[in-house]
């Protein structure tokens, strides 16, 4: 009898999983951001089970917004939708089913008729980075800056006393990054799929976590971050230093995640440069954290103060050399929002800075001061995570004749 039971309810947990899974995409025709030479006449999708036609269940927007598909019929284990002939550009193709189990998936994925397709975070109807994605990559900053930042300055500056602070503080700098590492992935990915929450979570995410750098960059340091929150929990319990430097290293390493996710355009020294100047942003704020919540002694802060310095000097270095990159002329930078939003964050690590150099003339860390110059800093985080996503002003190069006949359909 209890065998029987026990079978009974591993039959019961099992079978809902096989009826009731909802409908999965498995191909495309366009493919995935393909650049055709010629017009398609159809969409076509194909799925994992038979899906049933909703209204407007696929449309095929231009550049404009305007939907060009015809209307949407049910195929074996998919949908089709004719479209007319289209002339040379991007299209964004937007879809929803209606699977067996009675959710609604949707999808959306971009394809090109002889030019070259945009991401899907660049999809027609895609927002772009909003406040809250601001405010999230903020706070992913800020975790790294106490996670990464707060190794380094136990194992670069002086091993911290304080111990119980110490774990706490680089503890919730891991938990911060993961978290809000996923949060940021899925506020990106709802925004692409235009969708609200709850219709989002049936979403498909794969032209997204594969097809997109920022996805592929998501992925990759989730399992890396995760491997050094690992650990970072074996040193808690083991207390041995070269776990902790395995964990600062990796870490360390894997925020060039961030700048190889960043600008499309990038160059490999840009991406370097971006790398540079994230690192050592990372270990100077999370220095300064350490010093005013942990090390609060006039050793630590003189020992930190060599490290800040270093850090510095590679800021301004990256900084100067990430500007000149990136502004294809001076005025650049009082004409365009990136230019204005750079302004605002020069302006907060000046002020960083004459902090610092106060307590260098003061021969001392005030602790009152200390939380001031580390609140600024947390500011400098917050400007530089809309920096990273806004866009640098492009070139602007004159058009002739011959170039625009090349720009015309």
């Amino acid at each position: 009898m209890r065998r029987a039971l026990v079978l009974a309810c591993l039959v019961a947990l099992a079978a809902p999983g096989a009826a009731f899974a909802h409908a999965s995409i498995r191909g495309e025709w366009p493919a995935y951001r393909q650049r055709l030479d010629y017009s398609p006449r159809k969409v076509i999708l194909h799925f994992d089970q038979s899906v049933e036609v909703l209204p407007s269940a696929i449309r095929v927007l231009d550049a404009n917004g305007r939907n060009l598909a015809g209307p949407t019929r049910a195929i074996t284990r998919g949908l089709e939708a004719g479209i007319p002939i289209l002339p040379r550009g991007p299209y964004t193709v937007r879809w929803k089913a209606l699977s067996t189990d009675g959710h609604v998936v949707n999808g959306v994925y971009t394809f090109g008729v002889r030019v070259r397709a945009p991401t899907v975070t660049d999809a027609v109807g895609a927002q772009g980075p909003t406040t809250t994605e601001h405010v999230v990559r903020w706070l992913y900053f800020l975790g790294l800056a106490l996670l990464v930042g707060g190794l380094g300055f136990d194992l670069l500056v002086q091993r911290v006393s304080d111990r119980r602070r110490f774990w706490f503080v680089v503890g919730a700098g891991a938990v911060v990054t993961l978290e809000v590492g996923i949060t940021a992935f899925l506020l990106r990915a709802e925004d692409a799929l235009q969708l609200p929450f709850t219709a989002f979570l049936y979403g498909d995410l794969s032209p997204i976590a594969g097809g997109t750098r920022f996805g592929e960059a998501f992925i990759a340091m989730e399992l890396g971050f995760a491997l050094v929150t690992a650990l970072v929990f074996l040193a808690w319990l083991t207390e041995r230093r070269e776990l902790l430097w395995a964990a600062f290293v990796l870490g360390l390493g894997l925020g060039s995640g961030l700048s190889l996710s960043g600008h499309s355009s990038a160059t490999v020294p840009e991406s370097v440069a971006d790398w540079l100047h994230l690192s050592a942003a990372t270990l100077w704020i999370g220095g300064l954290v350490q010093l005013a919540l942990v090390a609060r002694t006039a050793d630590a802060f003189r020992r930190f103060s060599r490290l800040a310095m270093t850090c510095v000097a590679v800021l301004i270095l990256a900084g100067t050399y990430l500007s000149i990159e990136r502004f294809p002329a001076l005025h650049d930078l009082w004409t365009t929002h990136y230019g204005h939003i750079l302004l605002v964050k020069l302006a907060l690590v000046s002020v960083a800075l004459c902090w610092g150099a106060l307590h260098q003339l003061l021969g001392r860390s005030v602790h009152g001061s200390l939380w001031a110059e580390s609140a600024v800093a947390m500011a400098v985080l917050l400007v530089a995570a809309v920096l990273v996503d806004s866009k640098p002003p492009v070139e602007q190069l004159p058009i002739t004749s011959t170039h625009a006949r090349s720009l015309s359909p």
